[in-house]
């Protein structure tokens, strides 16, 4: 059973990638379709709540609109999810660092980033290579003055 559940995730999974990289080359069409594909899904979870709220009983107390909301903030904040979907982590983060909105940035803004992130990473790779020398002296060091003792 497991086993079929890994097979449709990394079904859904490979074709989430081809279809994200064809839709992501015309960004409108990618709007149009998400933004659709989103209300409806929306109209649904509202119709089956209202469906199951005709229900009565537990349900109805629960998908009541002023109990619902409650309940749903608490899950919200409880999964940390209220702040991100409703504000979004990006939007949050650069307005902490004061930064423009990304369609606000220029394209030297853009490329001057990039260019600094590639600087960091050659700055790390630089650091490992000295991190992996250390490491090799400090085990040469130590076999040398332990040549008994078993290293794991």
């Amino acid at each position: 059973m497991f086993d079929l559940y890994k097979k449709i995730v990394l079904f859904f999974d490979k074709l989430e990638d081809t279809v994200r990289e064809h839709l992501s080359r015309y960004p409108i069409l990618y709007t149009f379709v998400g933004g659709v594909a989103i209300v409806l899904f929306w109209r649904g979870v509202w119709h089956t709540a209202d469906i199951l709220q005709a229900q009565g009983g537990l349900l109805a107390w629960f998908f009541y609109e002023p109990n619902n909301l409650i309940i749903t903030t608490i899950v919200l904040l409880m999964s940390g999810l209220f702040v991100s979907y409703f504000i979004g982590d990006t939007i949050l983060m650069s307005g902490l660092r004061r930064e423009k909105k990304t369609t606000e940035r220029t394209e030297k803004e853009v490329e001057e980033e990039e260019t600094e992130l590639k600087g960091i990473r050659t700055t790390i790779k630089e650091m490992k290579k000295e991190v992996d020398v250390i490491k090799e002296a400090v085990d040469h060091e130590h076999s040398v003055h332990h040549p008994d003792e078993k290293r794991g």
